[in-house]
């Protein structure tokens, strides 16, 4: 499996190579950095599978971005730094991806795809429209079929194995349930249309097995 995504990102990556006009050289030198970090053994969501998965939502709404490659751009970097026990790693990550993109596209550019890493963070309702889709793929998993999204359940749970059961499953509630009362996780009608009710089902159902 894990193979299977390694084939699909490397895929996903030509397209958006060839897109920032990449050399051959330059392309297979930041697809290597991204793997390493996305491969590194402390993860269980934040890995490939999740880039994947983020990749896939962004083909089905491409035709209503105003600017499809820095949104790709934002959600190839999101994640790109990744430690549990850290509180910056947006901030990392935008730091990052600033850094290895910039020689290649017009800071303009660069400097909207960093804020717009940073605004992973805290999920607000945005202004601009390409960054509310950027923020409802994100948070596609939460709308995801039953067994995907329990298997996301596990893979969270052993991102933070290192924290106590009893304090787990509070922090794990409070955060489910600022997700479930939002008036809509989604702020695109698109993914509001299609993954609102399954997201909505899916945080009930984990209310229950985490008490």
């Amino acid at each position: 499996m894990i193979d299977s995504y390694l084939k699909q990102l490397r895929r996903y990556w030509a397209a958006t190579a060839q897109q920032l006009e990449l050399s051959s050289e330059d392309s297979i030198s930041i697809l290597d950095r991204l793997e390493v970090h996305y491969s590194e053994p402390h993860r269980h969501y934040h890995t490939v599978q999740h880039i994947v998965e983020c990749m896939d939502h962004l083909q089905l709404v491409l035709p209503n971005l105003k600017d499809p490659l820095s949104v790709s751009i934002a959600l190839w970097f999101h994640d790109v730094i990744y430690e549990p026990k850290a509180h910056d790693n947006e901030q990392q990550s935008a730091d990052l991806m600033l850094n290895i993109i910039s020689p290649h596209m017009e800071m303009r550019r660069c400097e909207k795809i960093y804020q717009w890493i940073l605004a992973t963070k805290e999920h607000r309702c945005a202004s601009d429209s390409d960054l509310n889709y950027l923020l409802d793929i994100d948070l596609a998993i939460l709308g995801s079929n039953a067994k995907r999204f329990e298997e996301y359940q596990q893979q969270i749970h052993q991102e933070f194995s290192w924290v106590p059961s009893e304090i787990y499953t509070l922090k794990r509630n409070e955060v489910l349930n600022s997700f479930y009362q939002m008036e809509s996780i989604y702020k695109t009608a698109y993914f509001h249309d299609t993954l609102e009710n399954q997201a909505k089902q899916n945080l009930e159902r984990a209310f229950v097995r985490l008490i």
